[in-house]
């Protein structure tokens, strides 16, 4: 300990104000309106989609299609429907049971209108029905199986 510490009983000094260096300047942010604001995201996740939204999803028909791609780390995929069309959008919080999808996994889902315009759809209620033969599952614990 030196001789210029403060001893046990006194209190240091509190420094003044941070200054910058001499010859800068601060430099000036933008206006922006949405500084400081999160943006949300526009597809509804289990826990954002409205009641009358899953309501209407669960009284609606099954599909089955197959698991066209998915990453874990986005936490969304893509449904190939089996009677063709459009591929189908699925967020991580609807699949269903402990495997996480791969591609070529048979799955029935239903449906519901992704907002604001309703144009296209996302696969709700997701469950996997077939594991693909001769790839690696890893369930979302993180144990990994072969089929």
């Amino acid at each position: 300990m030196s001789s210029e510490s403060a001893s046990p009983g006194e209190r240091s000094p509190l420094p003044g104000p941070l200054r910058l260096p001499e010859g800068r300047r601060v430099r000036e942010r933008s206006p922006s309106p949405m500084r400081g604001y999160l943006i949300p995201s526009p597809l509804p996740t289990r826990r954002t989609r409205t009641y009358s939204a899953t309501a209407r999803a669960l009284e609606g028909p099954t599909y089955k299609g197959t698991c066209k791609c998915f990453c874990r780390s986005k936490g969304h995929g893509f449904i190939t429907p089996e009677n063709g069309g459009p591929d189908i959008f699925v967020h991580i919080s609807d699949i269903e049971g402990e495997y996480v999808p791969v591609s070529g996994d048979e799955v029935t889902y239903k449906v519901c209108p992704i907002p604001p315009k309703n144009e296209k759809l996302q696969a709700v209620e997701v469950v996997i029905t077939h594991l693909a033969p001769g790839t690696k599952h890893e369930t979302w614990s993180g144990h990994v199986i072969s089929s």
